[in-house]
């Protein structure tokens, strides 16, 4: 109970009733010389000439003392608790606008590697296309054309050819047949032929194009025949993630699977080199998987990458003969963000090493130029990769080396779900 002003004592629930009665004598006070009678405060010595007055005086005294004595312990108290909750609403915010970044950084990557269910290859295609009517670039009944002839490779699981450019191996074994300045020798993959990306997977279908290349080759390879039987022509895009899955379902690479929610059709999803593993071991092709994690140079750089490619190339193909046409299949070559195929390397007389790669990102007009190079060899920069090129922080390469029987097969696709890849130290 609140303690009274004047005497100190507990005046119960009423303050201003113990006020007034057991101190009511000291609201009067003696009046002045000329007679009229003064109150004197007893809280404040103030004198009013005025009884009404000075009791509404005392009874702003009485008011402040019980807000004094309400902010107290008790008013501590409401202070932490309001301030508790000021700090647990600005928590809640905090966490809040959190949540809604992490959301959108989300569904940014979604949107960045095809999983956020906005349509396929025949989506984009379409939507492209309907983008280069209104622009004019392309005429309404070019537009119909274009269009059955995608319905017609969608249906038969072919890829219609539109962005294939053969020919150039040939074209470069005979540039390099009649070059004299600084090759010393050089290896090329057998027939590759060149695939880039359409109007229905750019921006993602890099490492569809890049296996469409390998299987260029493997499919001329009489070799590989038995493997591939029942795909005597090279896929389409959607064809292939049908095929991807179909891995899957068989027990290969569980763990990426889950990463794509096991399906890939009508997705722009982007695929790396533990999809291509196991597409092709599905395949009964026999391959491994390389992963140079780190730099191995100066710079950045990753010479062990080229000497790693020499070895496969120059492995069973060390003749005296400057260029050597072998028999081994291209590379997959993959690095973050985007991958290419590498179809040769080139020794250079004071020994550096310089790749050769298709990249899904070149147009067709630009490697038809590579089947009319000149004896300068300048259209050969499209290719040549040297090591101080390559410089992202991992590669990663798959590259063919037999095939698999079905026991051998199996064994991989077991092998698979705990380990795809064996590292470079």
């Amino acid at each position: 109970p609140p303690e009274c002003p004047l005497c100190g004592e507990a005046a119960g629930l009423e303050l201003e009733e113990h006020v007034r009665a057991r101190h009511g004598h000291l609201l009067g006070a003696p009046g002045t010389g000329n007679g009229e009678q003064l109150y004197e405060c007893p809280m404040c010595s103030l004198t009013c000439t005025n009884i009404q007055i000075l009791e509404e005086h005392v009874d702003l005294h009485l008011e402040e003392h019980n807000f004094s004595e309400g902010t107290g312990k008790g008013g501590d108290i409401r202070d932490l608790e309001l301030a508790q909750q000021l700090q647990t609403e600005e928590d809640e915010q905090q966490r809040s606008e959190e949540e809604k970044r992490e959301r959108e950084e989300f569904k940014k990557l979604q949107r960045q590697y095809g999983l956020d269910n906005s349509g396929g290859f025949k989506q984009q295609f379409l939507k492209n296309m309907e983008r280069e009517v209104d622009r004019g670039r392309l005429q309404p009944f070019e537009y119909h054309k274009r269009k059955a002839d995608m319905m017609e490779s969608l249906a038969s699981g072919i890829d219609d050819g539109k962005t294939k450019t053969s020919g150039v191996i040939e074209a470069l074994c005979r540039y390099y047949q009649n070059e004299n300045r600084d090759v010393r020798r050089v290896w090329l993959s057998a027939g590759v032929d060149h695939f880039h990306s359409s109007l229905g997977d750019s921006g993602w279908g890099c490492g569809y194009r890049n296996f469409q290349m390998l299987l260029s080759s493997l499919l001329q390879n009489s070799f590989y025949n038995d493997c591939l039987r029942d795909t005597t022509l090279i896929p389409s895009i959607p064809k292939i993630q049908s095929m991807i899955e179909d891995a899957w379902r068989e027990g290969f690479d569980p763990h990426g699977a889950s990463h794509f929610n096991n399906r890939l059709h009508g997705s722009k999803a982007w695929i790396g080199a533990c999809e291509i593993y196991s597409l092709l071991t599905s395949l009964r092709i026999k391959c491994q998987i390389i992963d140079f994690h780190k730099p191995t140079g100066p710079m950045g750089t990753h010479p062990r990458l080229f000497e790693w490619i020499l070895h496969y190339y120059s492995t069973d193909n060390e003749g005296g003969a400057k260029v050597m046409c072998t028999s081994k299949p291209p590379i997959y070559l993959q690095h973050q963000g985007h991958s290419r195929t590498v179809v040769g390397i080139e020794e250079k007389k004071n020994k550096s090493l310089c790749l050769l790669l298709f990249d899904p990102g070149c147009s067709s007009q630009q490697m038809q130029k590579l089947l009319k190079q000149n004896s300068d060899g300048t259209g050969l920069k499209l290719l040549r990769k040297f090591v101080g090129s390559l410089k992202e922080k991992q590669y990663q390469i798959v590259a063919v080396d037999g095939v698999l029987s079905l026991e051998e097969k199996a064994a991989r696709c077991h092998a698979s779900q705990v380990l795809t890849s064996e590292k470079i130290p």
